[in-house]
């Protein structure tokens, strides 16, 4: 049966027909759908993890138990996994493991454009990468056939392109794998200095046993044509060099690691001109020049930075661009910045912040936006979890002073997934520093996952929930409150009791995300304009909803959502809920 999906959605399914048990991952965009898609299949366990290393030990320990895992992250979600992935190359598997990882070049919604490929070289574990959602399918479905035959992980590489393309895949049934069952192996699983050495032996072995599969397996194919021109690819860049040099010869990689260097080889030899296109670092480029193989034509003509395209090969390699339909007038659309949605709970956070004039050390999700206009509030902002280190650093470097006027925000999910160590460390540390914890009753950022806050699970299941309150008195804040955040003097208020206290201290804003279907404010609001002084002091909270038409400052029906955070910024009682006028 012949399906269109999502390169995620393939993976997914790809999962399902490999006959996987257990999958454990963290919500990452451009990878999320792929478990979100995975939780369709009653037949496979899913869950959303705490972060990308507890899900991954976590497919660990499924796989050690015989049964076929697999886990799925975001590119900086294995830079959080990596400890147990280099680790789980020397010991193996039991049954098959397979890592899903999603690169982002062009940074769309990253912070940075990393190439995972290099995680493959330095960890000695074989990575694939498909081109399209058909070949995500079959590509997983292969991947654990590497695991099982070599008795190692398997990296599968998606980037946004494949990740979020649809194409038409065909689909099968499912294989049932029977689980094989743990047996004791100490040698094997359990990587003290001792065994780990004899391991790193196998590892070696393994490697060039894989070197000798890739230049003999399908997934590596030599497309012969005109041979004046020859063109290495992978993923999308395949696509893309496919439209650009039409008839060429070209040499499409499936698995991307270890290289396929007899195939390679053959290939150069076969042509006058050797082209490599892949996007982001030169890795393939690399490892030719090692090979021996000169004169190729890669990152000298074609950027490192972002995305490639149609239009960036074919400039790079003719000098011109395709021509293309142009529009007849220019219709001028304005720029639009992202912005936090109307209602959103962060709003009153940062229009406090901003006008308390704090430093802010942030962290990852959609309050990062708090950095933007008209709030400016973020400063600093690296990592899952790195505000409240961050925070922690600053004080001890510049002292007290500094702490009375420095926030840590993080939100409730990214606090699960790693900044509960980061506040134990200020504890431990006799820190003192303030803590905001933005609790919004999800995980907002990627499209509303549920977290251990939540008392659900990635099915709608409930399950315990974890108490933030007595989770941070646990470990060791004797000052803990929760606040709202649309109450804008108590929220102020509180912040600046917070930071004069010489101890550490959190306070929880606390109001859900205003998309949740829970959530409904009623009535829009409407500004009455003979009460109106065109101040224009409500514009000042940056909510999309309000608008200036003219001289008369106005709310968007379309997008007002009712929550009447605006009605404490006019001092003239002019904004009201639409049908209270009197």
């Amino acid at each position: 049966m012949k399906k269109l999906m999502l390169g995620n959605e393939a993976i997914a399914r790809g999962a399902w027909e490999a006959g996987v048990n257990v999958v454990s991952s963290y919500p990452g965009t451009p990878s999320t759908e792929i478990t979100e898609n995975i939780a369709n299949y009653n037949e496979i366990y899913c869950e959303w993890a705490t972060n990308e290393k507890v899900a991954l030990e976590v497919a660990i320990g499924a796989a050690f138990a015989g049964g076929r895992s697999m886990s799925c992250m975001k590119h900086v979600g294995l830079n959080v996994a990596a400890d147990p992935l280099f680790t789980l190359s020397y010991t193996g598997i039991n049954g098959g493991l397979v890592v899903v990882v999603a690169d982002d070049p062009g940074m769309h919604s990253s912070q940075n454009e990393q190439d995972s490929r290099f995680y493959a070289l330095s960890a000695l574990i074989p990575m694939l990468e498909p081109a399209d959602s058909k070949e995500c399918l079959e590509y997983i479905k292969k991947g654990y056939e590497i695991s099982e035959q070599f008795d190692t992980p398997v990296l599968v590489r998606l980037t946004t392109r494949i990740a979020h393309a649809r194409s038409l895949v065909e689909t099968g049934e499912r294989v049932v794998i029977p689980v094989k069952g743990f047996k004791k192996d100490a040698s094997k699983f359990v990587m003290m200095p001792a065994m780990a050495k004899k391991r790193h032996v196998i590892v070696d072995s393994r490697m060039k046993k894989l070197v000798d599969y890739s230049s003999t397996s399908d997934l590596n194919r030599i497309e012969w044509a005109n041979r004046k021109v020859g063109v290495i690819t992978s993923g999308i860049s395949y696509q893309y060099s496919k439209e650009v040099f039409g008839d060429a010869s070209f040499l499409k990689l499936g698995m991307v690691h270890p290289l396929p260097e007899s195939l390679i080889k053959e290939f150069a030899a076969g042509v006058d001109e050797l082209y490599v296109v892949e996007e982001l670092e030169p890795f393939i480029e690399n490892q030719l020049s090692k090979m021996g193989i000169q004169n190729v034509k890669g990152k000298e003509l074609f950027t490192n930075l972002g995305e490639l395209s149609t239009t960036i090969i074919r400039e790079a390699v003719y000098g011109s661009k395709k021509e293309s339909a142009k529009a007849e007038f220019d219709i001028g659309m304005p720029p639009r910045p992202p912005v936090m949605c109307p209602g959103c709970p962060h709003r009153g956070v940062f229009y406090t912040l901003s006008g308390l004039k704090v430093n802010v050390s942030g962290d990852i999700g959609c309050y990062t936006l708090g950095a933007l206009a008209p709030y400016n509030a973020v400063d600093a902002c690296v990592c899952m979890g790195a505000s409240i280190s961050m925070a922690h650093g600053m004080e001890k470097a510049a002292g007290r002073a500094m702490a009375k006027n420095t926030v840590a925000v993080i939100g409730d999910s990214t606090f699960m997934h790693s900044g509960i160590t980061g506040l134990i460390d200020v504890v431990y540390n006799k820190g003192t520093s303030t803590v905001i914890i933005l609790d919004n009753s999800i995980t907002g950022m990627t499209g509303h996952q549920q977290n251990p806050t939540t008392g659900l699970t990635i099915r709608g299941e409930k399950t315990t929930n974890v108490d933030l309150v007595k989770l941070c008195e646990a470990v060791g804040v004797k000052r803990v409150r929760v606040e709202d955040p649309f109450d804008m003097k108590g929220f102020r208020k509180a912040v600046k009791e917070e930071l004069e206290a010489d101890e550490p201290s959190v306070i929880i804003a606390q109001r859900p995300c205003a998309l949740l279907k829970s959530v409904n404010y009623g009535a829009q609001v409407i500004i009455e304009n003979d009460k109106c002084r065109k101040c224009g002091n409500c514009m000042r909270l940056g909510c999309p909803a309000i608008n200036k038409v003219g001289e008369d400052y106005v709310i968007d029906k379309s997008q007002c959502c009712g929550c009447e955070l605006c009605t404490s910024m006019c001092s003239f009682g002019a904004i009201v809920k639409e049908g209270t006028s009197k």
